[in-house]
């Protein structure tokens, strides 16, 4: 889906702005969010229905909400749409099914317990499947022209561009039709272009970029 999101390769929205504290969290909120947005494994949300859920964020909100404060839009809003909570229990801050305040909240884990929770949970994406690669590596490709009204992992920077396939992934699921609902895999590249192919006023440069792209955005070229 185009919107504001996409920013990668446009001009106009001044420098980027480079973190060099190294800090994962500069607010206890914001690691109280992660927290939440690695343990609510809400069945029927999958990353690429909540990424395109963030997309449909206003511009004038998106730009102008900290990071992980529209991670917390995004999660609520995809929490209330599947029947889990409800606007009102989020303004009152407590879900229906939540503790009282009275009650002895459960003992903080530690980051090491954290992280070997999410060893034991986690997801796999990719799977072998029965149709051949398209494309090799080394091989000129072109990428789709244009976009369409759902996700996509696609940036319009990257649009009817010229690449080579640098490596074969193998498959994986399908971000646009996993945003439907609907999970197919498919084969992944790593794709190769030129910057000046990508930004003309590049030309000369020898810098190159590197991006994941499925079979179906690509077309030999």
């Amino acid at each position: 889906m185009d919107g504001i999101h996409d920013l990668g390769g446009k001009q106009g929205y001044g420098p980027i702005e480079v973190d060099y504290d190294h800090q994962a969290f500069h607010h206890d909120w914001e690691a109280r969010e992660w927290g939440i947005a690695q343990s609510a494994r809400t069945p029927g949300i999958t990353i690429d229905w909540w990424r395109h859920c963030r997309e449909l964020i206003t511009p004038e909100d998106y730009l102008g909400r900290p990071y992980f404060d529209s991670w917390a839009q995004t999660d609520f809003s995809t929490y209330i749409e599947a029947g889990w909570m409800t606007l009102q229990e989020v303004d009152n801050a407590l879900t229906a099914g939540g503790a009282a305040a009275d009650d002895d909240p459960p003992a903080a884990l530690t980051l090491q317990q954290v992280l070997q929770e999410d060893r034991a949970h986690a997801f796999r994406f990719d799977a072998e499947i029965d149709v051949a690669p398209a494309f090799a590596e080394g091989q000129s490709v072109i990428t789709a022209c244009h976009g369409h009204p759902g996700h996509s992992r696609l940036p319009q920077y990257a649009r009817g561009r010229r690449g080579t396939i640098h490596a074969h992934h193998g498959a994986h699921v399908f971000p646009d039709l996993s945003a439907q609902g609907e999970e197919i895999h498919q084969h992944c590249y790593s794709v190769m272009f030129s910057a000046a192919e990508l930004w003309p006023e590049a030309v000369g440069s020898r810098d190159t970029v590197y991006l994941d792209l499925w079979e179906s955005y690509l077309a030999s070229a």
